[in-house]
């Protein structure tokens, strides 16, 4: 619980639909990004349709709603890899599928397949960028958009001020530490090979990449100094 917003109890209806999904990004903006959401945190329905006609597609119910409410908040969307506005959404080169997300170095981009455009709330796939461009498919990446963006506002968060964020290139030790000390979010499993595992603390939100990399996000300075001491380690951002 944090000042009356309670992140695991919000996250686990977060993961079930998108009412549950945008009310806990309300939430979370309120409580762990830099302010709640205002009337000037999205794109507006003309933007939506300006984009459509262009395109000559439909934009999915779940996209029009999640660039209408805080699409334009790049705290939330975009302080690593960046959420495409309207005017940038697109199709990609196979013509398969409608790209909306790109990893910050275009290792990656995340898309819609254009088939299931007509769904309110439609599966994401994602698209390694490859030396050999004949073996790039799209996989899976996600069940549901709205879900998506709840990890979207969850990863994004990870990557926000030097001051409350910070990496950790973990060991056995580490990681035992981690399941001893925080609780584990209701986040499902992500269908790329490797497991992704979210905890919860004291005011500090942390991220376990496959025992690969440890990335933690305090609401305060004292928050991400009290996971640095749990787990003890090298931390990058650690200057005490």
């Amino acid at each position: 619980m944090t000042q009356g917003f309670d992140l695991v109890a919000s996250l686990t209806r977060g993961v079930e639909g998108r009412s549950g999904a945008w009310a806990f990004i309300q939430g979370f903006a309120a409580h762990w990004a830099s302010a709640a959401l205002g009337s000037g945190d999205g794109w507006t329905e003309a933007d939506l349709d300006a984009a459509e006609a262009r395109l000559g597609l439909q934009l999915p119910t779940a996209l029009r709603e999640a660039y209408v409410l805080f699409g334009r908040r790049r705290d939330l969307t975009s302080n690593h890899d960046v959420l495409l506005g309207p005017a940038e959404l697109h199709v990609d080169d196979a013509k398969e599928a409608l790209v909306f997300r790109h990893e910050n170095q275009g290792a990656a981009s995340w898309g819609i397949l254009l088939d299931s455009l007509q769904d309110d709330d439609p599966a994401v796939f994602i698209r390694l960028d490859l030396a050999d461009k004949s073996a790039e498919r799209w996989e899976e990446w996600l069940e549901r958009l709205s879900l998506c963006f709840v990890e979207i506002a969850l990863s994004e968060s990870l990557q926000a001020d030097e001051e409350l964020c910070d990496f950790l290139d973990p060991d056995e030790d580490s990681l035992e530490l981690l399941e001893t000390n925080f609780v584990r979010l209701p986040f499902p499993t992500y269908p790329i090979g490797e497991e992704t595992r979210w905890f919860l603390g004291q005011d500090v939100l942390v991220r376990d990449d496959d025992g690969a990399a440890i990335l933690a996000r305090g609401r305060t300075t004292e928050a991400i100094d009290r996971v640095r001491d749990l787990i003890p380690g090298d931390w990058l951002n650690d200057y005490r």
